[in-house]
């Protein structure tokens, strides 16, 4: 890039920006107040699944594709797209308007880098990059895709709408190593990300992009039109305590809780003034996740008795308690979606205790204690490591629950070390549908060993294989029968736990509108009065 353009570009950022930042005047300014279901503490998307580091990339960047409310794939950024015959080279075109929130425009180069960064570490990006021969920006607006060999689920992965989203970012800035953190948050996104109002574990502020052109569709799941009608929106990220979350939206403190506590779910359903907003038409799945790396769980024969031991009933009703909120599913690729399978769950669907004691003596386990990580601020799952626990020592496992908040445990699971290093050796957590719904989007399916994407670092040739043939099946009755496939030699080799699906209500003020199934949590197209 030239000297002068360099120049020209610094004058367009420093003039937007100024704009940008500059807030509306006092009496028009409309503040939109939510309380997240957690900290923010990883500002990078693409540096963990945390969810709420995906919501906060929501707000400041945006996508190539987008999944809407019923599955479908969307675009989004891109305007015009085109296969070849071969369905080895695709070519895309992006929309017009697209600008960063320093003035510059977004650009091919922009794409490339962004998915080069994102294949690095989601499970369905690298999955992706083992069929992508190269990548170029023939035109500023344009970019290719160019395949080894012909794979089903380009656009598949490209529009992505959770965990690890395929967010775009300013090249410089994806060209940060995949495995260190960004320190530029810098979006084309529907919101202004204002990193100097950020405070860790207090609050988090976005202001509305003016320049933002939305997409003339009605908003669905991460697609259509990003319309925003607030100026500024804050996200309370200090209140805590579940009964002071609902004392605050009853008092118009706050106008939104994102995850509302199971147990205020019936007393907020009676009050006149707040609502039980509908966002999603899919549930989410807990699951309980091993360390495949250290002892005890290195042994396939340990992990089984776990699986053996885990009936789901007792999670679901210590957690949820809410009968119409929950149930029991036995798939990990979620009940009721296209792949969803329970083939091979004999194990854990027809088990007992007396099947995970028996197991575990076989495994000539002898005695290890077994760290598991136990977030004390995260309500969705804060009671999932007590019912653990109880389930472990009652198959004969010694267990070491050790609490932390949730931000301490999204970092120390990413860790490798030794359990007597500060390693671990279980957590648990939540996942929505859409993102383990299939042999590639399901992370806990990436069976590369230490090469995999995510935490748990599970190791099985003959899982890797079969994932291997899913991503090349084109036609779906293929698709389908791999699927079972590798469902029941996940359960073989006991990837996870599956410990039932749930639905995580909302809770908001009447003042508020516009909701619509998102699938997720996302702060466009709607209205405060």
């Amino acid at each position: 890039m030239s000297a002068v353009h360099l120049l020209k570009r610094s004058v367009i950022a420093a003039a937007f920006g100024a704009a940008a930042f500059t807030s509306a005047p006092a009496f028009a300014e409309v503040t939109l107040r939510v309380v997240p279901h957690s900290n923010l503490a990883v500002l990078d998307p693409i540096w963990t699944t945390a969810y709420m580091s995906r919501n906060h990339g929501y707000m400041i960047y945006d996508t190539l594709f987008g999944t809407d409310e019923k599955g479908q794939i969307k675009p989004q950024m891109v305007d015009t797209w085109s296969v070849s015959d071969d369905k080895r080279l695709y070519t895309f075109k992006l929309r017009k308007g697209l600008a960063f929130h320093d003035g510059a425009p977004v650009t091919g180069e922009d794409v490339i880098a962004s998915l080069q960064r994102w294949g690095k570490r989601d499970g369905m990006g690298s999955a992706l990059m083992q069929f992508v021969a190269r990548m170029d920006s023939p035109e500023p607006d344009t970019f290719r895709i160019f395949l080894g060999e012909a794979c089903g689920f380009v656009l598949e992965a490209l529009g992505k709408p959770s965990s690890v989203v395929p967010f775009i970012m300013p090249k410089r800035i994806a060209e940060t190593d995949a495995f260190k953190q960004i320190s530029e948050h810098i979006g084309s996104g529907p919101y202004i990300f204002k990193k100097d109002e950020f405070k860790p574990g207090d609050k988090s502020v976005y202001l509305k992009n003016t320049k933002y052109v939305p997409r003339n569709e009605p908003p669905s799941g991460s697609t259509g039109g990003k319309r925003v009608f607030v100026d500024r929106v804050e996200w309370n990220l200090a209140l805590r305590d579940a009964q002071a979350q609902v004392n605050a939206l009853k008092n118009g403190e706050v106008d939104i809780i994102e995850s509302l506590a199971f147990d205020h779910f019936e007393a907020v359903k009676k009050e006149t003034n707040l609502q039980l907003p509908t966002y999603s038409n899919v549930g989410l799945q807990f699951m309980a996740r091993f360390n495949h790396l250290h002892k005890p769980f290195d042994n396939p024969k340990v992990r089984q008795a776990v699986i053996a031991a885990f009936a789901q009933e007792p999670f679901l009703r210590a957690q949820v308690g809410v009968k119409e909120l929950y149930s029991t599913c036995y798939s990990m690729f979620y009940c009721g979606t296209p792949y969803g399978t329970t083939v091979g769950s004999e194990l854990q669907s027809k088990s007992n205790m007396r099947k995970a004691q028996q197991l575990l003596k076989e495994s000539g386990y002898d005695g290890t204690p077994i760290v598991l990580m136990k977030p004390t601020d995260l309500a969705s799952i804060q009671k999932l490591p007590d019912v653990a626990a109880q389930l472990l020592r009652q198959a004969g496992f010694k267990v070491d629950l050790q609490a932390m908040d949730w931000q301490t445990l999204v970092g120390r699971r990413a860790k490798k070390d030794p359990i007597d290093k500060g390693g671990w050796n279980m957590f648990l957590t939540a996942w929505q549908a859409f993102d383990i719904s299939s042999p590639i989007a399901n992370p806990t399916m990436d069976t590369r060993g230490e090469k995999s994407v995510w935490f748990g670092w599970a190791s099985d040739d003959k899982l890797a294989e079969l994932r291997n043939q899913f991503m090349r099946a084109t036609d779906e009755a293929t698709k389908k029968k791999l699927a079972d496939q590798i469902h029941a030699r996940a359960f073989e080799v006991g990837t996870h736990v599956v410990v039932g699906n749930f639905t995580q209500p909302m809770a908001a003020s009447k003042k508020v509108s516009g909701f619509f199934v998102s699938n997720g949590q996302v702060y466009w197209n709607l209205k405060k009065n």
